[in-house]
C-alpha cells in the first residue's frame, strides 16, 4: 500500500514539475520577444534627431545629413531639418514606410538643397506650411510640388538660382496648390512676377521684394484687379519709370494691394531716379506724350535734312555763277595785295620813294 502511495505521488509531483517549467518558458519567451522585436515605427525618433512627442516637433539641425533621416516618426506634425546637406529631395523623400504622415508644418530652410524632383512631397497629404528658404536651387520639377492639395504657406525666400528661377513659373502652376494662401519669393532675382493667372490659387499674399522686376506687365495688372483680396508686397526692385510702367502706376495709384507702396523708388531714367512711384505724374508715364515727343523729334530731323537737301540743290544749279563769283573775289584780293606790296616796298626802300616824287 505504501508502495502504492508513493507511486501516485511521484506522478503528482511531476506534473506539477511539469506545470511549472511550461509556465516559466512562457515568461521566458515573452522576455526575448520584448528585448529583440524591433521598436514601433510610432515610437522611434532617428538618432540625428531631438523628438519632442509632446508638440509633436522632430527637429534634425546641423547634423550634416546628406539625405532626409528615415524613420521619421508618425506622430510628427512639424519637423525641421536645418543647417544640413542635402542636395537633392528625391521622390517621396517623406514617405515612412510606404505610408503617409499627418505633417503640418515643414521647414527646409539652409540646407543647401539643388534640386526638387518629381512628387519629392508625395505622402504628406496634411501639410499646411514648406518653408524652402535659403538654399541654392537649381533645379525644380515641374510637379515638384504635385500632392500639396492642403498647402497655405510657401517660402522660397533667397533660394532661386537662375535656371530654377526660369522653371518656378511651371512648378507653381500644378492645381495641387489651388489652396495656396501666402506665396514668398524675396531675393531671387526675378525679372517679372512668376504667376501669370492668380485666379487658379487662393492666394492673399505674394511678397516679390528684393528681385529685379523693372515693370508690372498688362496681364499681371489685370490679374490683380480681379483679385482684390491679395496684398502684393515690391519694395526694394528697380523699376524703371517710363511709358512700360503706365497700367502699373495707375493700379498703384486707384489700389489697396501694395501695403509698400510708398516705398516703390524709380531706378531708371537716371533724371528720376529715387523719385518714389507714388509721387510720379500721369505724364511721365503716358505712352501718348512719350510717343509724341519721339515724333517730334523726327519730324525736326526731317525738316532739317529737307532744308539741307534744298540748299546742296541751289549750289548744284548755280555752280557756274558761283564759280564766277569766287573768281572775281579771288581777282580782287590778288589786286589789293599787290596794292599792298608795292606800298610796302615804297616805304621800306627810300630811294624808290623818291623816284616817285
Amino acid at each position: 500500500m505504501g508502495g502504492k502511495m508513493w507511486i501516485f505521488y511521484s506522478a503528482d509531483n511531476s506534473k506539477c514539475l511539469f506545470a511549472i517549467w511550461n509556465q516559466w518558458c512562457l515568461y521566458f519567451a515573452a522576455v526575448v520577444c520584448l528585448l529583440f522585436s524591433p521598436v514601433r515605427a510610432d515610437d522611434a525618433c532617428p538618432s540625428s534627431c531631438i523628438c519632442a512627442r509632446d508638440s509633436g516637433t522632430v527637429t534634425c539641425r546641423d547634423v550634416e545629413d546628406t539625405e532626409v533621416p528615415g524613420g521619421i516618426p508618425e506622430w510628427t506634425s512639424t519637423l525641421i531639418l536645418r543647417g544640413n546637406n542635402i542636395s537633392t529631395l528625391q521622390r517621396g523623400a517623406f514617405m515612412s514606410n510606404g505610408t503617409e504622415l499627418e505633417m503640418t508644418t515643414l521647414s527646409l530652410s539652409d540646407n543647401g538643397i539643388q534640386a526638387i524632383e518629381p512628387y519629392a512631397f508625395v505622402g504628406l497629404p496634411r501639410l499646411h506650411l514648406l518653408d524652402l528658404s535659403h538654399n541654392r536651387l537649381v533645379s525644380i520639377s515641374a510637379r515638384a510640388f504635385h500632392g500639396l492639395l492642403e498647402l497655405r504657406s510657401l517660402y522660397l525666400n533667397n533660394s532661386l538660382l537662375s535656371p530654377a528661377a526660369a522653371q518656378l513659373s511651371n512648378a507653381l502652376g500644378t492645381q495641387s496648390l489651388r489652396n495656396l494662401h501666402r506665396l514668398e519669393l524675396a531675393g531671387n532675382g526675378l525679372k517679372s512676377m512668376p504667376l501669370v493667372r492668380l485666379d487658379i490659387y487662393n492666394l492673399h499674399t505674394l511678397v516679390l521684394i528684393n528681385n529685379s522686376i523693372e515693370s508690372i506687365g498688362g496681364e499681371n495688372v489685370s490679374s490683380l484687379y480681379q483679385q482684390r483680396r491679395i496684398r502684393v508686397y515690391l519694395s526694394l526692385n528697380p523699376f524703371r519709370c517710363n511709358c512700360e510702367l503706365e497700367a502699373f502706376y495707375y493700379w498703384l495709384k486707384n489700389s489697396s494691394q501694395c501695403p509698400d507702396a510708398g516705398r516703390l523708388l524709380c531706378s531708371e531714367p537716371e533724371a528720376k531716379r529715387g523719385i518714389p512711384l507714388e509721387k510720379l505724374r500721369g505724364e511721365d508715364v503716358d505712352c501718348m506724350n512719350e510717343n509724341l515727343e519721339a515724333v517730334s523729334y523726327v519730324f525736326l530731323g526731317i525738316v532739317l535734312a529737307l532744308i539741307g537737301v534744298v540748299f546742296l540743290m541751289v549750289l548744284y544749279l548755280n555752280r557756274e555763277g558761283i564759280k564766277r563769283w569766287l573768281n572775281n573775289i579771288r581777282e580782287a584780293c590778288r589786286d589789293q595785295m599787290e596794292v599792298y606790296h608795292y606800298r610796302y616796298e615804297q616805304d621800306s626802300d627810300p630811294r624808290l620813294a623818291n623816284v616817285a616824287v
